[in-house]
């Protein structure tokens, strides 16, 4: 996944891998059913609004779907 996250004014926000790290264990913990569940996430992963955190969410379950569409070509890891 890319390292950035659109934030609300539309700017591109960095995240780091400790970030990303957090946030992957916030969403474990925090699922859709969760009341503030983006506040909640926000609040585990350091440096980020409520905002950041559901465009993160939003732009990974694109980039998930591009890729189960074929959109996003399959690297060959055998050049690296």
């Amino acid at each position: 996944m890319d390292s950035r996250s659109v934030a609300s004014n539309g700017s591109r926000s960095l995240w780091t891998d400790k970030q990303n790290k957090a946030f992957e264990r916030a969403l474990a913990v925090y699922d859709k059913d969760t009341p503030d569940r983006w506040h909640n996430i926000a609040r585990d992963v350091r440096g980020k609004t409520a905002e950041e955190a559901k465009k993160h969410y939003e732009e990974l379950l694109e980039d998930v779907k591009n890729i189960e569409s074929d959109r996003v070509p399959f690297p060959d890891y055998w050049r690296i």
